[in-house]
């Protein structure tokens, strides 16, 4: 299956923790780092997700977000630590490129922001996902 969402990175389901009808899912990516996903207690039933299943972690770009100072006092679980790749700019929306452990994502952000981050190439960033925007795909 074809899709059109960018960051796809496979890691490992190391835990599931279930509510009422949510479940956080903790997966260990295979560049080492650990994300978190909020999905629907029926949904980790319905992909079998259980401590060591194999999964893909699925998030679209317009969910990335980029910092590049200390991250502290937020409440968004996910923070990976990446290097800038490349930069693709347009009128008001830019495309940016991150390398991490394991893979690449992709953070649409404004233009506004790469200037005032002083994105480049080579610059050292932690991309910021929220865990109910994290999507899982059994593999």
């Amino acid at each position: 299956m074809s899709m059109s969402i960018r960051n796809q990175i496979p890691g490992t389901v190391t835990a599931v923790t279930a509510g009422e009808a949510m479940a956080t899912v903790k997966v260990r990516l295979v560049g080492g780092q650990e994300i978190t996903a909020a999905i629907t207690l029926e949904a980790v039933k319905e992909l079998g997700l259980t401590d060591g299943s194999p999964v893909r972690t699925l998030v679209k770009s317009t969910e990335v977000s980029l910092a590049t100072g200390a991250v502290e006092g937020l409440s968004i679980r996910n923070r990976i630590p990446g290097t800038v790749t490349g930069v693709a700019t347009g009128g008001a929306m830019a495309s940016v490129k991150v390398a991490v452990e394991g893979g690449e994502l992709t953070a649409a952000i404004t233009k506004d922001a790469v200037t005032d981050l002083r994105l480049a190439p080579g610059a050292s960033v932690t991309a910021l996902i929220k865990s109910t925007e994290v999507s899982l795909a059994a593999v």
